[in-house]
């Protein structure tokens, strides 16, 4: 949280007694800054209008205060307008210990970051998403924004079209943060469909859950899925956008959320290997595709936290789009302000490197290998006693399905206590993050995991 209390005429108060007060004070104004980016998206395409959320529609990003006032100041002899220390050089303030760690410029490292995210990174974002996704062809999308990660990411795109009651519909397979976000932080409601039918894509059971939605809908596709790790086919696609565009054809505006967290890991020729976002983007004026992706899992930097928030519209305009990317910056700073310069810099070189695209794929090949091996394990037909694998195809997960008479807990519980092994329970499934098991343990993996069933059976 930023230090408000230079801002506020009660010094005497801490930061968290400032926030409740100003809760509590229950403004209703809305800011002339939110008044202009909502006249232009309502000029522009009302459908994304109806779209936001109440607290959507009041937010902007601050063009006329602090932020303005500091870069005009950019450059001038003397600068006492930004919170951040420098030394009499002008260089930022910082401890020499960790300048020694890291060999990047020392402004590539310690100052704020914009809360739009760096430019150049922010800009070769959007080139990337041309190049692994090419149906886009010439499609005009947003410059995507910044994020802490993609959790952060959807947090900020519920922030923005998520209102109090409002349905969320989300496959029964869904990450558990899912209900956190739209549930716990912004109380909203998750409505769930049958991820799967007779082996495919359960497309009728989504089309039943999107009928019931009366206006607004809000539908989150999570695609290479978790936990189940199952992308789906290209005519499942089909499919798919197909019952959004019918949607949308019946009058009603849908914002369709693209938790794109494992983009690209396909390990399968049949399956649709580009976003589905490549297909929303021009579907309809209805339809609002949010692409929210990133360097997370995709480059295999957990802990750098980037992720972006991409938008795509049909007939979407420069305009339109710079008042979301200014909606969604101001989400952003009120939130956490800016998410890491250090991860954005060093993310951006690496991009640079005429190795990236071979270092990249030597790690998607020792994936794809692992997936290769589990899928031959389960093929013994002996494990069809205990337990079968749900459809998977791509991503890090899979999940197997305990036949009746088994309890997923205490199998789970059996593996930790007698074969050192952990893996995740979802009602009953057990969820195996292959990704994170050496090739040669794989066979080791299975088999631990039927020998804890006859344990289970037969105690």
């Amino acid at each position: 949280m930023e230090d408000l209390s230079s801002e506020i005429p009660f010094p005497f108060l801490n930061n968290f007694a400032i926030e409740f007060i100003l809760n509590k004070l229950n403004f209703t104004e809305v800011d002339q800054q939110a008044i202009t980016l909502n006249e232009i998206i309502q000029k522009i395409n009302p459908s994304i209008f109806e779209l936001l959320s109440d607290r959507g529609k009041n937010i902007f990003f601050p063009k006329l205060g602090i932020l303005a006032q500091s870069a005009q100041a950019k450059g001038k002899e003397i600068n006492a307008t930004i919170g951040e220390a420098v030394e009499d050089d002008g260089h930022p303030m910082h401890l020499a210990e960790l300048g020694q760690l890291i060999n990047l410029p020392d402004s590539a490292i310690f100052p704020y970051a914009p809360s739009f995210g760096k430019p150049d990174l922010r800009n070769s974002w959007k080139a990337f998403i041309y190049k692994k996704n090419p149906s886009l062809g010439d499609t005009t999308i947003s410059l995507p924004i910044a994020t802490n990660g993609i959790t952060h990411g959807l947090s900020i795109s519920s922030y923005l079209f998520v209102n109090e009651g409002d349905t969320v519909i989300v496959p029964d397979l869904y990450w558990e943060n899912y209900a956190l976000i739209f549930e716990n932080s912004y109380l909203g409601k998750i409505d769930n469909f049958p991820l799967f039918y007779n082996g495919g894509f359960n497309l009728s059971a989504l089309e039943k859950k999107m009928d019931q939605s009366a206006g607004k809908i809000i539908l989150v596709l999570n695609f290479p899925n978790n936990p189940s790790g199952y992308t789906p086919l290209k005519s499942e696609i089909d499919g798919i956008v197909n019952l959004v565009d019918l949607q949308a054809k019946k009058g009603k505006n849908v914002v369709v959320m693209i938790d794109d967290a494992y983009f690209g890991l396909v390990y399968e020729n049949n399956v649709f290997t580009e976003s589905i976002f490549t297909r929303l983007a021009t579907l309809s004026e209805n339809v609002l595709a949010v692409k929210l992706d990133g360097a997370t899992k995709e480059d295999y930097v957990w802990g750098f936290r980037v992720g972006f928030i991409t938008y795509g519209v049909k007939n979407g305009s420069a305009a339109l789009y710079e008042a979301l990317e200014n909606k969604t910056a101001g989400a952003v700073r009120g939130n956490i302000s800016n998410i890491s310069h250090l991860s954005q810099s060093l993310l951006q070189k690496v991009y640079a490197s005429e190795n990236y695209d071979k270092s990249k794929m030597e790690k998607f090949n020792i994936l794809h290998s692992r997936y290769e091996k589990i899928r031959q394990v389960l093929e013994n037909p002996k494990f069809n006693r205990y337990f079968s694998a749900l459809p998977f195809n791509s991503g890090y997960f899979m999940c197997i399905e305990l036949k009746d008479g088994l309890k997923a807990e205490e199998v789970r519980k059996i593996l930790l206590e007698k074969y050192s092994t952990g893996v995740i329970v979802f009602g009953n499934l057990l969820r195996i993050a292959f990704s994170a098991v050496p090739e040669a343990k794989i066979d080791q993996l299975i088999e631990n995991i039927h020998s804890a069933c006859q344990d289970y059976l037969g105690r």
